[in-house]
Parts: structure tokens; sequence; C-alpha cells
């Protein structure tokens, strides 16, 4: 009887754990199923997810919430040991577990990128946590969730905040490395974005475009290829990225195929490891102006710029204020004249000038979304009063007279009475130099610098000298003041003016250019020559 009972009971047992999956799992296709009509995020299909992940999500079903649960847990422990090697790949398995999780993907980014990367000393150590968590969330989860608009805002600022501030004391070697990585992968400065993004996007409108009877596949094979992949692969491992030279001594003469080679082999890279579409790329310059892509502020645009098009109503507050504060960088600091390859320690920025009018747009753009007595109306009023006033400094400063008497009058039409242009900028100009971090003190002494050189050009002698000496005052009481910090310190002055020079050399004709360096030369000469009579009057 015993037996019998015993029997029963575990008949019964079996019976009610098997009325209770299926309850289960008819209480989870109807929330599918509701997911999927009101256009939810879930944890359901998951798209562009590798075999194995797929699987795993198939396998497991319901019981993968508690292998990630288990992850956290080991992933929290090792943390509070100060053990955290194990921690990136912990990350990735839980995002693959998780796919569609996207809050704990973001916290996973931001723990990698603020809370880790600073417990380490060595600048390396750190760039090798925060890069981890770029490529966690633009290499993993956005291939999972490509509609998540959280997922595209926190890319944008990491870009923007991590990189692009001074608070971290290895910022200096951030900018670097990623100056250095685009410069490898671009090839240049400045790349023709309009035809890297005419460039076919796929392998399938390459070949149509280069048929197998094409001059290039002959060239692969002869020269060692066995297929498209190994030539592929034999270009990215390049530094800077380029055809092989064997490949391109078999394509022979022709210049104008190894060039479009060279944008489609290029375009294809930009795509597969740093998800950027240079088709979106002309778009973006097209609507605000061309812009360095060797900065952290091209980036944190063009991610949020993603943010706000993934919302469900075309609307984002967050992305919308990454995008106008990093335009506002951009235009302040866009241009990158010098990077320290070899160290990492420091950088040259001049402002980007031809941003000046799309930032005032997208300032008042983005205001008039917003109701007029809301919060966020005010805000973007206020910091499109502030960047008036900073714009007319900075555009006074590099000679644009003209353009900064325009928005001298937009800020006086819109903020009351102002002092004259002239006294005007320089107590804005005197302000700013009292406030200045590294990013606007390098910005204000190659300003300096920057218009000394065209008073010389002009042969306005004494106004060149003044301009010069401004710019050494300018450099000596920031660097007094700030120079000890790794994180904060300016490049040599010689550098910083060698680099503004050379700048202008390239910009110049020939006969122009050849007379600006004789006016140089002439200087440095009646410098050294004032040098050692002051010494033998001593």
């Amino acid at each position: 009887m015993s037996k019998f009972r015993t029997i029963v009971m575990y008949v019964v047992l079996i019976a009610v754990s098997i009325v209770l999956l299926a309850g289960v799992r008819y209480t989870e296709r109807k929330l599918d199923d509701q997911v999927a009509e009101h256009k939810l995020r879930f944890t359901g299909e998951i798209k562009n997810a590798p075999p194995m992940v797929a699987f795993t999500t198939v396998a497991l079903g319901s019981f993968r919430g508690l292998v990630a649960d288990l992850l956290w847990l080991r992933s929290n422990s090792l943390q509070q040991k100060g053990n955290y090697f194990e921690m990136v790949q912990l990350a990735r398995w839980i995002v693959d577990l998780q796919p569609s999780f996207s809050g704990a993907t973001s916290y996973l980014a931001w723990n990698m990128s603020y809370n880790i990367s600073v417990t380490c000393s060595e600048f390396p150590d750190r760039w090798r946590w925060v890069n981890e968590a770029i490529k966690l969330v633009r290499d993993k989860a956005l291939d999972y969730n490509p509609e998540d608009p959280e997922l595209y805002r926190e890319l944008a600022w990491t870009y923007f905040h991590k990189l692009g501030n001074i608070l971290d004391d290895a910022n200096l070697y951030y900018k670097n490395r990623l100056a250095v990585e685009m410069y490898s992968v671009l090839g240049t400065n400045y790349p023709d974005w309009k035809t890297l993004a005419s460039a076919p996007e796929t392998l399938r409108e390459f070949e149509k475009k280069y048929p197998q009877d094409h001059i290039f596949w002959q060239a692969l094979k002869s020269a060692g290829y066995e297929n498209y992949d190994e030539l592929y692969k034999a270009y990215k491992s390049g530094n800077p990225v380029q055809l092989p030279k064997k490949f391109l001594d078999e394509l022979g003469s022709d210049d104008k195929l190894k060039t479009d080679l060279d944008n489609y082999f290029r375009a294809q890279l930009l795509r597969d490891a740093l998800k950027l579409d240079p088709k979106r790329i002309v778009k973006q310059h097209e609507k605000y102006g061309a812009m360095d892509w060797r900065t952290p502020e091209a980036h944190a645009i063009y991610w949020a710029e993603l943010g706000i098009e993934k919302s469900p109503r075309g609307e984002d507050l967050k992305c919308a204020r990454i995008i106008t504060q990093a335009l506002y960088e951009a235009f302040r600091s866009g241009r990158l004249l010098m990077i320290d390859e070899k160290d990492m320690e420091n950088i040259q920025v001049i402002p980007n000038l031809d941003l000046v009018d799309s930032v005032y747009k997208t300032f008042w753009d983005t205001q008039k979304v917003y109701d007029p007595d809301s919060g966020a109306y005010s805000t973007f009023r206020s910091a499109r009063i502030n960047f008036m006033k900073e714009a007319i400094s900075i555009l006074y400063n590099y000679g644009q007279f003209k353009k900064a008497e325009e928005y001298y009058h937009k800020l006086v039409a819109e903020d009351g009475k102002k002092p004259p242009l002239e006294q005007f900028v320089v107590q804005e100009w005197t302000e700013r130099v009292k406030n200045a971090s590294v990013k606007r003190a390098s910005e204000i002494v190659s300003g300096l610098i920057f218009r000394s050189i065209n008073y010389l050009l002009y042969n306005d002698h004494d106004a060149a000298v003044a301009q010069e000496r401004m710019a050494r005052t300018v450099y000596r009481n920031y660097m007094k003041e700030f120079g000890d910090s790794e994180r904060t310190k300016l490049p040599p002055y010689n550098r910083m003016k060698s680099v503004v020079v050379n700048a202008w050399l390239l910009n110049l004709p020939p006969q122009l250019a050849q007379a600006l360096k004789a006016k140089i030369e002439s200087e440095q000469n009646e410098s050294r020559l004032e040098k050692q009579i002051f010494e033998k009057k001593k």
C-alpha cells in the first residue's frame, strides 16, 4: 500500500508539473504575442544572433535568466575583490543570455568605462576598459538590438563625456588613441566622404561591379591570395590599413582602379570595425558641416542622431542635449592639429569655424521643439546665448570679423545692450583665459599664434609681435596654474607654434607659402640677434 501511494504521488506530481509547464508556456506565448502586437522590447526572438546564442536561448528558454543572474553575482564578486580580467567575458556572456535587456548592457558598459577603468594606474589599461565598454555596446549589443535608443544614447555619452571631457586623468591618452585608430582606418585627416559613400556597400555589389573576368580577381590570384577574404584580412592588418604592395603591383598602372579599390575596402572596414556608415556621415556633414572624425565629438553626434531616430516619437531629450553640447565642443575645438602618437600625452586643437551656423541653428531648432514654459526650453535658450557670446570671441580671435559682428548683433537683439564689439571681445577673452580648460587654453593660444602669422603674412610686423607676446603670456600663465597635471598640461609652446605654422603653409598657395617661410626665418634671425646683443650687454 505504501508503495502504491508513492507511485500515485509521483504520477500526480509529474502530471501537475506538466500542467504547470504547459501553463507557463501558454502564458509566455500570450505575452510574446502582446509584445509583438504593441512593438515592445522582449527576450523572445533575437535578431542577428550567432548560431550558438540562438541555440542557447532556445535550449535554456526562461531559465537563461537564472544563469544570467549567477553571472551577475560572479561579476559583482570579482569587482569587489579587484579581479577584473574575467569581467569582460562575463559581460559578453550576460549580453548573450539576455540580449534584449539593454538596461543591463548599459550598466555593464558604464561600469567598465567609469568604475573599473579608474582603478587602473596605467593609462593604457584604462583605455583598454573604456574601449571594451564601447565595443560591448557598439559591436555586440547593437547587433541584437538595432532599434533600441538607450544603447545609442549610452554610446554617444561615452564618446562625448568619457573621451571628450577632461574629468579623467587619462583623457588626453583616450583622445590620442581614438585619433590614431581613426587615422589608421581613414588613411588621411579629411577623406572624401562622398567618394567613400559611393563605393559598393556589399560583396555582392562589389562582384557586380568587378565580375569574375575582371583584372581584380586575376591580380588577387597572382599575388598569392586564395580568395577575397584573404585579401581583405591582409588589407586590415596594415597600419595604417592599405592594399598589399604585391597585389597593387599585379594590378599594373591603373591608378584609378587602385583608388577605387582602396575606397571600397576603406568604406567596408569603417562599417565592419567601427560600425560607421559613410552615407550617414555624408548626411551628418550636410546637416551640420564637415567634421574631424579623429575627435570624440563627431562620433558622439553620430550615435546620438541614431538614438533620436530610433526613439518612438523621434524625440529624445538626452540625445538632443548630447548633440547640441557635442556640436558646441566641435565648434570650439573640433579640428585636431597635432597628436602625440608616441607618448599619447598631448593634443593640439583649434576651432572648427565652419560649424558656427549649424551650432546656432541646432540650439534654436531643439529649443523650439519644447514648450516655452518648460525647463528644457529655458535650458536650450540659455545655452544658445552662452554659445553666441563665446562664438563672437572665437570668430574675432581667428580674424572672422564680419561673422563675429553678425553674431554680436544677434546677441544684442536677444540678450540686451552690450559694450562695443571690441570691448565685449576683450572682456569675454579675459574671462575665458581665467577659467580655461586644456582644450580652451589650446584653442586660445593657437588662435593667437594664428593671428600673429596672419599679421606677419600681410606685413603688419608690430601686430604680429603683439599677438605672439599675448600667446606666450597666456601659455605661461596657464602652465603655471595647471601645467603640473597630466590631464590639463599643454604641449611645449614651440611645438604648438610649429603645428599652427605648418597648418597655415598647407593651406596657402605655393608663392605665399614661400613668402611666409621667408618672413618666419627672418623673424627668427632677428630674435636670435636681439638675444645675442642682450647677452653681450649683460
